[in-house]
């Protein structure tokens, strides 16, 4: 069973990316589990001072390292802000780079999708969050890509996604990161946390 930690780069309870991932969560394929965070408000910033004050970070960020570390890839869910992607988003990954004692990113599957209530889906926040991940030898999945527009004609009141068309676009990416798992903990490049795991 493969495990995927899921994070939206939204704290809205409600946002349109918590639901795309609750829509993951629904849609994921067979032999795919996907676990929904829920603390990235808890993350404080990044501060080198609190880092050596307690070995690998406060307890917020130690069990978010520990999450991400246990799971087999990441999901992650941006909205786009001004031309790029939320910074509550990119001062989490800031933790998760650091070498407290691994870097949990590194070799780590990672899947990139976004929605927006706007015209231009979120192009340039995952264009910008692709950029960071490389910085942190993440091993994102490639394609395919998922630019959700228009969000609000998509999910019902309920947050429930109802577009047919976006459910089987999320579906195959869904599937394509299964594949891509599977393919580099095959070739042994599947990240560090899981050498540690075994």
């Amino acid at each position: 069973m493969q495990t995927v930690f899921a994070i939206a780069g939204s704290l809205r309870r409600n946002s349109y990316n918590r639901s795309l991932l609750r829509a993951a969560r629904e849609l994921a394929p067979p032999g795919m589990a996907i676990v929904l965070d829920d603390q990235l408000a808890s993350i404080p910033p990044f501060d080198e001072d609190l880092e050596r004050a307690a070995a690998g970070g406060p307890e917020p960020v130690r069990a978010l390292r520990g999450q991400v570390a246990s799971a087999d890839g990441v999901l992650i869910a941006t909205p786009e802000y001004n031309h790029s992607f939320p910074g509550v988003l990119k001062n989490a990954i800031d933790w998760l780079s650091r070498p407290a004692p691994q870097e949990v990113l590194a070799g780590k599957p990672v899947a990139v999708v976004g929605a927006s209530g706007g015209p231009w889906g979120t192009r340039l926040a995952q264009s910008a969050l692709r950029q960071v991940l490389y910085a942190t030898e993440s091993a994102v999945l490639p394609k395919p890509a998922l630019f959700v527009k228009d969000a609000g004609r998509l999910f019902d009141v309920a947050g429930r996604l109802v577009d047919r068309a976006t459910r089987e676009r999320l579906e195959a990416l869904l599937a394509a990161f299964a594949s891509w798992i599977d393919v580099l903990s095959t070739s042994g490049t599947g990240g560090i946390s899981r050498a540690s795991r075994s």
